[in-house]
């Protein structure tokens, strides 16, 4: 077994290391939700924190790890007796992104279930992790289907199992933590809301603190075990201060004060439910066991909305995380009681998890999550450039639009546009399993045991089955797509109220996307030549910043747009043939530039028609007088041209709802 990076040899990021140690101290917080850039160490300090829980009891030889002084009564593995057990070191479960269904809830023989009316478990990581701590790296690229299942562990504290009327539960309280890399992609908001809370953490630009990192992780490396022994006092020391805060946790007074404080700021901030109150008063309960008090603070509850706060803000994907502190501390003021000052000489002053070893500079400026602060760019966006290139201008209001899908059956990733074969959804029919079965169609495999019974013996009322009758249902759902949007950039799209119509539009549309669980990538065209200014990604929250300075100016190279998504696609195509791609081409349809512009437009167009690339233009002509070249762009492509207002899913106009009744009427 590997030696584990110290915790207590990680250089700065104190919101990670605060925010961890708080669970550690008390689970009820709900667990953190760690983002930031790759390279920042998210994952050496969620595997370093393992080391630091405390030992806990278990029931010996119970696979789902009851604790013996309250043993669960519905436990597979039961009846226990209470008393005895054996303590053991509590685990970290990691998840992995591609995970199966059954890898995660566990596994039910549905063959022995049938024939033996036994309930075979094998059990899976949420039994693993119960009583420990289930770690997600890379939480936001998690299959929809194993977050729903998340979800529902979180919220009830039990796993079930269904096969076909056979059930197992168990239970599964963990502490979760996720980290994630947001220029991948963002969470759904109900997977969001489960973590209690949040941190964000960036790289230093301190060059001293910099050296430090590099000067640890190559001692580190060059002899693990020897450089965890040199830290082995300090991680000794961290483990007892938990132990402490934990056994002083029930004896923290949550005074009226402090939850007038806590309702006010979450009231102030227009969070939605409750949650966000509760995860912040044991937050700042948890803070004040930490810093070795017994009441709790206005200062705990300030540090409790930083990080219970900033991802329950998010009022659509394109708002970055975050919390005005000016606008929390008037209303801490405002709310605030008499408390008494805290002891300056109490151990853990300031609530901070102690920074072990040689001291290095503070990263960043103390803020939250010790981001560096970007600049918001001025009204306008960038300066104009040379070559009749105009400013950037802001996007209008999105809204929602109409469904639009990929014509056919899919296999790709479960998502929420086209139709697709998936593991979820109606059941449609059966066939024989594949390797191991998921999911049972009874009928069918009833059927196919019925003839066999005189021949296999059956004597008595149960049915004889045998693997070779077992069918798998088919079941049909949604797949994600992926969404190529091609944006016309040109001279003939910048008037400036048409170009803010026309990214008000690709905004919708990405939101979109970003519900319906779609990749999507962005290629504009202007001047000369066309660009990827964005490739495929999940992230739609970079597609609508890319977007957002897009500059236009310039002729109309159509052809040069549309051949460049024929070479995204075809690489694509590649990389993930189970992705059916969906082109979107926003343009007034006009060629301009080269030698016959119209005929190598409508050549590259066919290139795509011919490859059955599921198509639609949105026609972004205005003014009384319309040349309809959307239109024949749109049949060339094989798909369909629709204006911008007959996009709106509340447009009266009847847009078609699928790119395949398009065809039809095309």
């Amino acid at each position: 077994m590997s030696t584990p990076y110290p915790f207590t040899a990680i250089v700065g990021m104190d919101d990670l290391r605060l925010g961890l140690l708080l669970n550690a101290v008390s689970p009820a917080v709900g667990g953190v939700l760690v983002r930031g850039e790759k390279g920042t160490a998210k994952s050496t300090a969620v595997r370093a924190l393992s080391a630091l829980i405390p030992e806990v009891p278990v029931v010996s030889g119970c696979r789902f790890s009851c604790d013996p002084a309250s043993p669960d009564p519905a436990c597979p593995d039961g009846p226990h007796e209470l008393g005895g057990g054996v303590a053991r070191p509590a685990r970290m479960v990691e998840l992995p992104v591609g995970a199966s269904e059954d890898r995660l809830v566990g596994a039910l023989d549905i063959e022995r279930a049938l024939a033996e009316g036994v309930k075979a478990f094998e059990p899976g990581l949420l039994a693993d992790a119960h009583r420990g701590i289930l770690y997600v790296d890379e939480v936001n690229l998690l299959h929809d289907h194993l977050v729903d299942l998340l979800l529902d562990a979180a919220a009830m504290g039990a796993s079930y199992v269904e096969r076909e009327g056979v059930s197992v539960r168990h239970a599964a309280r963990f502490l979760l933590v996720g980290t994630m890399n947001p220029e991948e992609g963002e969470l759904r908001p109900q997977l969001l809301d489960r973590f209690g809370l949040t941190v964000e953490v960036a790289a230093s630009r301190e060059p001293d603190q910099r050296v430090e990192v590099v000067r640890r992780r190559l001692a580190y490396d060059d002899d693990p075990a020897g450089f965890a022994a040199r830290w082995a006092d300090e991680e000794s020391a961290l483990r007892a201060r938990i132990v402490a805060a934990r056994a002083l946790l029930p004896d923290v007074r949550l005074g009226d004060g402090a939850l007038r404080q806590i309702a006010a700021t979450c009231a102030a901030f227009e969070v939605d439910g409750m949650r966000a109150d509760i995860v912040m008063a044991r937050t700042a309960t948890a803070l004040a066991a930490w810093a070795g008090r017994t009441e709790v603070l206005a200062e705990d509850v300030r540090q409790a909305a930083l990080l219970a706060l900033p991802h329950r803000r998010r009022r659509n994907p394109f708002d970055a995380p975050g919390l005005d502190e000016n606008k929390l501390d008037e209303t801490l003021e405002e709310f605030g009681d008499d408390d008494p000052d805290p002891d300056p000489d109490g151990p853990g002053g300031g609530g901070q998890p102690p920074q072990g070893g040689p001291e290095v500079p503070p990263q960043g400026d103390g803020g939250q999550g010790n981001t560096p602060a970007q600049a918001e760019p001025a009204e306008g966006g960038t300066p104009q450039a040379g070559g009749g290139e105009q400013q950037p201008v802001r996007a209008a209001e999105p809204f929602r639009t109409k469904m639009l899908s990929v014509p056919g059956l899919g296999e790709g990733a479960a998502g929420r546009r086209s139709r697709a074969r998936t593991e979820h959804g109606r059941t449609t029919g059966a066939r024989r399993p594949q390797g191991a079965l998921t999911k049972l169609h009874l009928a069918a495999t009833v059927q196919a045991a019925a003839p066999h019974q005189r021949a296999r013996g059956r004597s008595g009322r149960g049915l004889v089955v045998r693997r070779d009758d077992l069918r798998q249902a088919n079941r049909e759902g949604r797949e994600g797509n992926l969404v190529l949007f091609v944006v016309d950039a040109s001279g003939s799209m910048a008037a400036r109220q048409r170009m803010s119509a026309v990214k008000g539009a690709v905004l919708s549309l990405l939101l979109d996307a970003y519900q319906r669980r779609d990749k999507v990538g962005l290629i504009t065209f202007r001047g000369k030549d066309a660009e990827v200014a964005l490739p495929p990604t999940s992230s739609v929250d970079a597609a609508a910043a890319r977007l957002e300075t897009l500059p236009t100016g310039g002729r109309t190279p159509l052809a040069a747009g549309l051949l460049k998504a024929h070479d995204v696609l075809r690489v694509e195509r590649m990389r993930d043939p189970s992705r059916r791609p969906l082109l979107v081409v926003v343009t007034d349809g006009r060629a301009t530039g080269g030698v016959d512009p119209v005929a190598l437009a409508s050549r590259a167009a066919r290139l795509h028609s011919a490859e059955g690339t599921a198509a639609i233009v949105v026609d972004c002509e205005s003014g009384p007088v319309r040349l309809g070249l959307s239109s024949t762009l749109a049949v060339d492509l094989g798909g369909a041209a629709v204006t911008l207002d007959e996009l709106r899913a509340d447009s009266i106009a009847g847009l078609v709802k699928d790119v395949q009744t398009a065809r039809r009427a095309a």
